[in-house]
């Protein structure tokens, strides 16, 4: 099973069971917006976002050790931005509940680490302007701004998205 573990947090893959969960979260207009997707109708619209987006390879949901209940979802992907070069790029959202107890830093530092692994030879990570509380998940994680770029989320929304990069010399785990 494919089970990323730090000290406190246990990254698990995406269930279809986790749908309730999911929408209970979801469903906050300051979670998905602030990330560029809709936020969630009800809960058949979480278990399709489940189906369609979340069960995939290289995204976990979030669950704080001791509970199986998922309070935020991780993953990576190719960067979509040219300078990339098709390096993976980190995404996140955690629940509003959960919001400043340092859980999502921990989890990225976990993938920063998890794609150097892989051979990466750099991670990246983006924001949308405004969103200052990812901008210093993303500058304590220790990425270093590259560059802005226009965005369009799967909610429609155009956003300016702050670009950042880090090699595996800069990364501290």
């Amino acid at each position: 099973m494919n089970i990323v573990e730090t000290e406190r947090l246990i990254l698990r893959p995406w269930r279809e069971d986790d749908a309730a969960d999911l929408y209970k979260y979801a469903r906050d207009p300051r979670v998905g917006p602030s990330a560029g997707w809709a936020v969630h109708k009800d809960e058949a619209d979480s278990l399709n976002i489940l189906r369609t987006v979340l069960m995939v390879d290289n995204t976990w949901a979030v669950t704080i050790k001791g509970s199986d209940e998922p309070v935020g979802s991780i993953g990576y992907f190719p960067c979509r931005e040219e300078q990339a070069n098709g390096a993976p790029e980190i995404g996140y959202w955690i629940a509003v509940p959960f919001w400043g107890n340092g859980y999502i830093p921990e989890a990225v530092r976990a993938l920063i680490a998890r794609c150097f692994s892989e051979g990466a030879p750099s991670v990246w990570c983006a924001h949308f302007e405004g969103n200052d509380k990812s901008r210093r998940v993303i500058e304590k994680s220790g990425f270093k701004y590259q560059f802005t770029a226009p965005y369009t989320g799967s909610d429609g929304v155009g956003h300016q998205s702050l670009c950042y990069r880090i090699l595996p010399e800069e990364f501290e785990p």
